[in-house]
């Protein structure tokens, strides 16, 4: 368990310099902020305290909801990749990226989750000198953890590359796209910087908007000069890299009317309390994008010696990833938003609030997500039809890895909860989730291919979810009520009905899309309803 952050003290106004904040669950401050202004706090309503926060949140999610809507135009990068190189360019491109985010977590350590909690509890006593300490702290460290890192990867492959039983276009790809890593650092910690002071809209420019069209334009610009297969490698470089300046320079705007001159603590202790704290984090987090990423990993190495496992069968596969990940993307409309509270929370005592708002959020959630894995579970060979007619074959792994993508999401609201308060429980989750991830994959994908592959990655998602509701049902003693989730639970059961006759009776695009519309019409008759019976009982 992480020690407290014993550098607030030193970094604090004078009249709050006795105030100690606790990450542990359940721990009262032992000199609260009124204890140190000698104020009573207003005895506050919880529910009108998580109607007030829910105002915060929803602000939060809408402006986090465009920034994911607007990161979306990157799929017209992967849609330029499949036309333009074929599949199994994509394949390659597919399996490098995804090793490169894998290794940018240790480049990273932890960093960006790290300091959206730091610099939230910093802002939430009024210190704005520390938060731009810690900012300062948290970008060298990433960029010289990042650089060093993709060094050492790098002259790793060079040295053990014949000894790699992989194709070598993929060990070739994997050694351009590890220059991205630093880009990639810059934009993950800035933009962890701009959501702990609870500015979402940084986001939307960065990732959104300035990321996908500077890779867009790159890649075209690759292929106009002649680069061909390392096109989509030179364009990640270029687009992480513009997307990571352009986040540190707006994260940098919120200090810029700030004096310098206050003084904050040292910056080695503050590096020191970060890496300490971002430690068990980077773990958990390695961990997790590596079981984010091991079917797709693991079908690239079985090319060749799994049933119907080509170099264009992974490019179809990461297609299914790709277009079932906006499923994932849906949790971060309300994660990085409801880390800074949550942490806010627990740091002040108030966990009964936070759990409350928990389970608000929870609802939320999967009002949006049940929809959306009926979509891509009943129309997904139709989906996948944009990248090319070899696509359609990739229909029923889409359906599998939609469930598996949304139980992850789901399932991440706990991890945040974790996180802020005993992130080693997160490690010692994701360690037994990776151990079954890599146990199912190497069982099923030698014998199903790519179907193995999107049930092996369920059936981790699904172990991983069990564990985070235990430790907040029975170590945080985290209320929960089925009222709470039962609502988008039953209007989905509904709906399921009838979309699955109209499969039944119709068949080809037009089953699919209609199966898929007549789910969108019931549930979203049964979430109106239940909107505004609850308006009438709030009114």
């Amino acid at each position: 368990m992480p020690a407290n952050d014993e550098s607030l003290q030193s970094s604090m106004p004078h009249n709050l310099e006795m105030l100690q904040v606790s990450d542990r669950v359940g721990e009262k401050p032992v000199n609260s902020i009124e204890a140190a202004l000698e104020l009573e706090p207003p005895a506050v309503d919880a529910p009108a305290r998580v109607d007030e926060t829910g105002v915060e949140l929803k602000r939060g999610a809408f402006l986090n909801t465009i920034a994911m809507l607007a990161s979306n135009f990157r799929g017209i990068f992967t849609f330029l990749v499949a036309r333009l190189l074929g599949p199994a360019a994509l394949g390659i491109f597919s399996v490098a990226w995804s090793t490169t985010d894998i290794i940018s977590k240790i480049g990273v350590l932890g960093l960006d989750n790290a300091i959206t909690t730091f610099i939230a509890r910093s802002e939430a006593v009024g210190d704005r000198a520390r938060s731009r300490s810690l900012f300062h702290v948290a970008v060298v460290l990433g960029i010289i953890q990042s650089v060093i890192t993709a060094v050492i990867v790098i002259i790793a492959l060079h040295f053990f590359n014949d000894r790699l039983h992989v194709p070598p276009q993929l060990v070739s790809a994997l050694t351009l796209v590890l220059c991205a890593m630093p880009g990639l650092a810059l934009y993950r910690i800035s933009t962890a910087v701009s959501r702990g002071m609870k500015v979402m809209q940084h986001d939307i420019y960065s990732r959104g908007l300035v990321e996908p069209a500077a890779t867009t334009l790159a890649f075209l610009l690759a292929i106009a000069v002649g680069f061909n297969m390392s096109s989509p490698e030179i364009a990640a470089i270029m687009g992480t890299a513009i997307s990571g300046i352009t986040a540190v320079v707006l994260a940098s705007s919120l200090f810029r009317g700030d004096s310098a001159s206050e003084i904050v603590g040292s910056h080695v202790r503050e590096a020191k309390s970060l890496i300490g704290y971002a430690a068990p984090i980077s773990i958990y987090q390695l961990i997790n994008a590596f079981i984010a990423r091991l079917d797709l990993l693991l079908l690239g190495y079985f090319v060749g010696r799994a049933p119907g496992v080509t170099l264009a069968t992974v490019g179809v596969y990461s297609a299914v990833i790709g277009t079932a990940n906006g499923l994932r993307k849906v949790n971060q409309a309300f994660n990085p938003i409801f880390a800074p509270v949550v942490a806010g929370m627990t740091a002040t005592g108030d966990h009964h609030v936070a759990s409350a708002t928990y389970a608000r959020l929870a609802q939320w959630m999967l009002w949006i997500l049940l929809p959306l894995v009926a979509v891509l579970s009943l129309a997904g060979s139709t989906i996948l039809l944009i990248y090319g007619p070899t696509f359609w074959q990739g229909g029923l792994w889409l359906g599998i890895v939609a469930v598996a993508s949304a139980t992850n999401a789901f399932v991440s609201l706990g991890e945040t909860v974790i996180m802020v308060q005993r992130p080693r429980l997160n490690l010692l989750h994701s360690v037994i989730t990776c151990i079954v991830a890599f146990a199912g994959l190497l069982w099923l994908i030698p014998r199903f291919g790519a179907l193995g592959a999107a049930v092996g990655i369920l059936l981790p998602y699904i172990v991983q979810g069990i564990l985070r509701y235990a430790t907040l049902r029975w170590i945080f003693h985290w209320k929960d009520s089925w009222s709470d989730i039962s609502h988008p639970l039953i209007a989905a059961g509904i709906a399921i009905v009838p979309a699955l006759i109209c499969r039944g009776f119709l068949s080809g695009v037009a089953g699919q899309v209609t199966s898929a519309a007549v789910f969108l019409a019931v549930f979203g008759a049964q979430w109106w309803h239940h909107h505004l019976h609850r308006k009438d009982k709030q009114s």
